[in-house]
């Protein structure tokens, strides 16, 4: 039976699992990558069935591709259901891209025009995933720097649309979307004011590069003011919503990375309390 998820948390990686094992850290709960445990035995599963005793845990992936013209990988999706049933999640989130076609992968997070064709094609997918997890999906908004003479709607009317017709969640990234306002050149408030609050069950937090005229969404740097600013912002408008920090490169040390979760802890409680009085 999963473990409810509340609070804060931090990405499990490989770099972290000795201090996860050694002592409880000042950590709610734990977001695993599933690529990184859909092996059959070795070090990922050994400490993964160890530290999750101790912490709730969600599932992250980066290879469902929904948005591709290919079918759904099949034997990708078996392996995520036993890993669902492995590790027994709050729930299973991926993002709103595609990765590929033809059968090639691409590694990369790449947009989706927005127009009711993708819609339209979305739809069935999302349910197909759903009804095989048996378990709460949610799909994260991406960072971009194109976008399509295609697009027929906003990012943000799209998500909307996209959650009225499959009922999926959202895991809200407030650093991809404070990427793409500064790409697209939008105000990301919009953004956030737009989306359907009763959907966003998780909300992302992290770094990028800033390269003046754009932005790159690297997680590698610990997060801005512009994004503290941001997500700021989100509590007001979506209230206590499980919040993590990515960090996938140039990672720190355990101890400094939840020396930022504290940080995150701060402002959340903050601007709660701010509603509270102001109430």
């Amino acid at each position: 039976m999963s473990k409810a998820v509340q609070g804060f948390g931090v990405g499990l990686r490989t770099e972290h699992y000795s201090d996860f094992v050694a002592s409880p850290q000042r950590v709610d709960w734990l977001e695993i990558i599933s690529e990184n445990y859909l092996v059959d035995g070795g070090k990922p599963l050994h400490f993964l069935d160890r530290i999750r005793r101790d912490y709730p845990m969600v599932m992250h992936g980066v290879s469902l591709s929904i948005g591709s013209t290919d079918p759904l990988d099949s034997d990708y999706l078996r392996q995520l259901k036993a890993l669902v049933e492995r590790v027994e999640p709050a729930w299973v989130s991926d993002h709103l891209c595609w990765t590929g076609t033809d059968s090639l992968n691409l590694h990369d997070l790449l947009p989706l025009p927005y127009s009711e064709a993708t819609l339209r094609h979305l739809t069935p997918r999302v349910a197909q995933v759903q009804d095989l997890l048996g378990c709460p999906f949610l799909l994260e908004n991406v960072s971009s720097y194109v976008s399509y003479r295609a697009d027929e709607m906003s990012e943000w009317e799209f998500i909307g649309e996209l959650v009225a017709r499959t009922g999926c969640q959202l895991l809200l990234d407030v650093n991809n979307i404070y990427v793409s306002s500064v790409n697209h050149g939008f105000d990301p408030r919009v953004f956030i004011d737009a989306v359907p609050a009763a959907a966003v069950r998780q909300i992302h937090l992290a770094g990028h590069e800033d390269h003046g005229d754009y932005i790159i969404d690297t997680h590698d740097h610990p997060i801005c003011d512009a994004v503290w600013d941001l997500y700021a912002y989100s509590v007001r408008r979506f209230g206590a919503v499980p919040t993590m920090i990515e960090r996938d490169d140039h990672i720190p040390s355990l101890g400094e990375l939840i020396a930022e979760l504290d940080a995150v802890r701060l402002v959340a409680e903050r601007v709660l309390a701010e509603q509270r009085q102001a109430a």
